[in-house]
């Protein structure tokens, strides 16, 4: 379903998970091409892997690949005009979950963890992993949370 309004929401992804995926994509991808170029010359050194052994690093790269388009290209928070909304890694849809900015007393903001609290005494709330968001994009959430919370209404 579209958005409504998107250019009231800010989305952060998990970029910041993405990378060492396609790291390894790149990595399985040059062992993939490497494995079935040497393998063309087995008929001259017998000793050589067989072409057909570069289909695993290739299976492995493919698969690095759908992981790290999935981080690169999906939402892990969602800062809306009705509230945060957190996805999960797996099955986000089914396990969104959306934390109203009224439910929301204050944000705490570490260097690896931002957490909402629900109260003043800070007794309730929860934590947010800041791991898949890449580190340049950290201060901006820190701030549009900082912001939100600290505007009245």
């Amino acid at each position: 379903m579209p958005v409504a309004e998107p250019h009231k929401e800010l989305r952060f992804t998990r970029a910041g998970q993405a990378v060492p995926f396609w790291v390894l994509a790149a990595i399985c991808a040059a062992a993939a091409i490497s494995l079935f170029t040497i393998g063309l010359y087995r008929d001259e050194n017998p000793a050589l892997p067989a072409p057909g052994w570069a289909a695993l690093p290739a299976l492995l790269c493919w698969a690095s690949l759908r992981v790290a388009v999935h981080c690169t290209r999906r939402a892990y928070l969602i800062l809306s005009p009705l509230g945060v909304e957190i996805f999960p890694f797996f099955r986000p849809v089914a396990g969104m979950r959306m934390i109203p900015w009224g439910e929301i007393h204050s944000v705490e903001v570490g260097k690896h963890l931002v957490t909402l609290h629900f109260n003043a005494e800070q007794e309730a709330g929860i934590h947010l992993e800041l791991g898949p968001i890449p580190k340049p994009r950290r201060p901006l959430l820190a701030k549009a949370l900082q912001s939100r919370i600290d505007s009245p209404g």
